[in-house]
């Protein structure tokens, strides 16, 4: 029997106000310019579950939106990309998050968060759908929801039970701040975790890489992937390292990278292919995404990955 679903993603979903180019001389006692500026739909979740989506995969979405213009804007573009919404919770209770991205030429950039980015819903209360699916996804683990260490139990512990491999992408706490002590319980039945170079040091406490992924395979978590940027990404395992240089691409903005990197990843693990081949591909999906400004500007398809490839 054919599952409902490949992927599903679970997290926060928002809107990212992207300034690009921002010059901090004043053209007037209240005025400023930039480069550029643009609305994109964002968080871990929206933008994995789409690239998963256009990289063939039957991707749908767990996450929360307000009723309100920001939340019409992430449920349309989910809808207009391929991505089942069925799972999302839409709600009066609060705002769907606005963050403000400042975007740098190199491609680095810095967020600003707020309030509406600290709603912790419950997504253990609407797991209905893990027994016909695949894979998980936990976007933005550390930030809301998954910055309460029940509902991360709650919810990884159900998805195991249910057969479904089980990857927590990580970002660094903005109002809960959590340290890998207490999810202890949690992360033994983590089949992967792919967090940055900067969120792997915070979290771990070592500077160099490897060591990083130690700490978290010390906790019992079966495979660590750190995404070290420019420098590539590594693969850890207790069966060895895999380490590959980032792909050569012209960089314009790294929002999504990440996102897409992950993606990637469980796409191909999805198909069956060895952990060594889905991080090729994961890095170019990676790279792609640099190429554009937005999380899903540049990701086409899997056909345009494998030309990288090739």
């Amino acid at each position: 029997m054919t599952a409902s679903y490949d992927i599903i993603c679970a997290g926060m979903a928002l809107v990212d106000s992207i300034i690009k180019g921002f010059d901090p001389n004043p053209i007037s006692a209240s005025g400023f310019r930039a480069q550029s500026s643009a609305l994109n739909a964002g968080g871990e979740a929206i933008n994995e579950s789409v690239a998963a989506a256009k990289l063939g995969m039957k991707t749908a979405i767990l996450c929360a939106l307000g009723n309100d213009v920001a939340g019409d804007l992430v449920f349309h573009y989910l809808e207009q990309n391929g991505v089942d919404t069925k799972l999302i919770l839409r709600s009066e209770d609060h705002q769907t998050p606005v963050t403000t991205m400042f975007v740098n030429d190199d491609g680095t950039r810095k967020s600003i968060t707020n309030k509406a980015h600290n709603y912790n819903w419950h997504p253990e209360n609407y797991l209905s759908a893990l027994p016909d699916t695949r894979a998980l996804i936990l976007g933005s683990l550390f930030r809301a929801p998954f910055d309460d260490p029940d509902i991360i139990y709650a919810v990884v512990s159900a998805a195991k039970n249910a057969g479904l491999i089980v990857l927590a992408d990580t970002k660094l706490p903005n109002f809960h701040f959590l340290n890998l002590t207490d999810i202890k319980d949690s992360l033994p039945l983590l089949d992967y975790i792919t967090p940055n170079e900067d969120e792997a040091r915070y979290y771990s406490g070592k500077e160099d890489p490897e060591d990083m992924a130690d700490v978290f395979l010390n906790y019992g978590v079966k495979n660590v992937i750190i995404k070290l940027g420019s420098k590539g990404c590594l693969l850890k395992n207790e069966a060895g390292l895999i380490r590959l240089p980032a792909h050569p691409i012209n960089a314009v903005d790294a929002t999504g990278a990440g996102d897409n990197f992950v993606a990637g990843f469980m796409s191909e693990l999805l198909r069956g292919k060895k952990p060594d081949e889905a991080l090729a591909f994961a890095n170019i999906c990676g790279a792609i995404c640099t190429s554009a400004v937005g999380a899903g500007t540049a990701l086409k398809n899997r056909e345009q990955v494998l030309g990288y490839l090739q």
